[in-house]
């Protein structure tokens, strides 16, 4: 019997980091020591508040269905936290609730994705962004992320490569896997040379927009008039509020295309469930201390990651502006990044994701989470000393 499915899932790919997870728990469970610097979600748990928002929801009966794009209590919230942040107006009927940021991609590169077409991605960038505009069948523009830039993309670099054919431009800062963020001179460049292309749409991934340091500020492009009629805001719980496992994500959306979404999450998902949407509500409307303390503690190993990886043989790393990632270049090593990255959690039980994961300019850097304990940070980069100083590359 042959089961015939489209052709399009031979062009689907995957996240890395999930196979690089599974692998590291099969090792421990053969008994050995794994210390986990590859899945990207904070090891902190959901703060009391928001977990007793959910079961307070539970208890009060919220078992049902919700409306697709969300209950009116969480978007309403989701439109004054970006009025509080960024001073700017959203209407709680362009925000739409999805189980999970990547839903918002899903749903964008769906819209605009088909043959003959282009969509231009960060590379590296997130992996998913490539895996789904290959699935579409439109054709994947890399704009390269270059470490000689901080890793913050170039407004010169990024209009150069659009074409007549361009349907999409998908921009990522506070970026994974890099942890570049783009400045807003560089945002103002961008949206400016975007005039010239009225035709192209925006998807701006902003998921790490809290995940910030060394005074850094957070370029929303919200906060640019002249594209928010073509522009899709990408964002969500899971990094900020240690969610990653409730699938609460977020995005606002132009009046023309909301519809559109709003019908895929009816024919998709229905809606997310209903407890989730509480806690939502609960994170955004309740106290914000342990995402100040959740960054400080992520800032601290920031600093022991960057200084211990650029103590190791063959390896620099640029100071991260944002998130909670670490892209170290590992080319002096010797090594192929996706063969050292496979060495080092078999041989020394160190769990990272080699570069070219996220893309073909990710050759020559691997990613480390610091998501972990600095204690656990510290051993990892230990391990990973004495493994560069013996072993030859492959």
């Amino acid at each position: 019997m042959t089961l015939h499915v489209v052709p399009a899932f031979a062009r689907i790919g995957e996240e890395n980091a999930f196979a690089v997870l599974a692998r590291a728990t099969e090792l421990q469970r053969q008994g050995k020591d794994i210390i986990n610097l590859g899945i990207g979600q904070p090891d902190f748990p959901t703060p009391d508040h928001i977990v007793e928002a959910a079961v307070k929801a539970l208890r009060d009966g919220h078992h049902g269905y919700t409306p697709a794009n969300g209950i009116l209590p969480l978007r309403e919230a989701v439109a004054a936290d970006l009025h509080k942040r960024f001073q700017v107006e959203v209407s709680p009927e362009s925000v739409m609730i999805v189980p999970g940021g990547k839903v918002t991609m899903f749903i964008a590169i769906l819209m605009f994705g088909e043959p003959g077409a282009e969509i231009l991605y960060p590379d590296p960038g997130f992996p998913i962004y490539r895996s789904m505009i290959e699935y579409t069948g439109a054709t994947p523009i890399p704009v390269p992320i270059r470490e000689e830039n901080g890793f913050a993309f170039s407004a010169e670099e990024t209009l150069a490569l659009i074409t007549p054919k361009t349907r999409l431009l998908i921009v990522n800062s506070p970026a994974n896997p890099t942890g570049g963020v783009t400045p807003k001179a560089e945002v103002d460049k961008l949206v400016a040379g975007l005039a010239k292309f009225p035709d192209v749409a925006i998807m701006s991934d902003e998921i790490y927009d809290q995940m910030l340091y060394d005074g850094e500020q957070h370029v929303c492009l919200l906060s640019y008039p002249e594209v928010r009629d073509r522009l899709i805001l990408l964002n969500g719980w899971s990094k900020t509020y240690a969610m990653t496992g409730w699938r609460m994500g977020w995005s606002v959306w132009p009046k023309p295309l909301y519809d559109n979404a709003r019908k895929l999450a009816v024919n998709s998902h229905s809606c997310v469930n209903a407890p989730a949407q509480w806690a939502g509500l609960a994170a955004l409307t309740g106290p914000q201390d342990a995402v100040g303390m959740m960054l400080a503690e992520f800032d601290r190993r920031r600093k022991a990651v960057v200084k211990g990886l650029n103590a190791l043989p063959g390896v620099s790393c640029i100071v991260p502006k944002g998130a909670f990632y670490a892209f170290p270049n590992v080319s002096r090593t010797g090594w192929k990044a996706k063969k050292l990255a496979s060495a080092l959690l078999e041989e020394t039980g160190v769990a990272t994701i080699g570069g070219p994961d996220f893309g073909v300019h990710g050759e020559g850097y691997i990613r480390l989470s610091y998501a972990n304990s600095l204690e656990n940070i510290e051993r990892a980069l230990e391990r990973m000393g004495t493994f560069l100083e013996s072993a030859k590359a492959a």
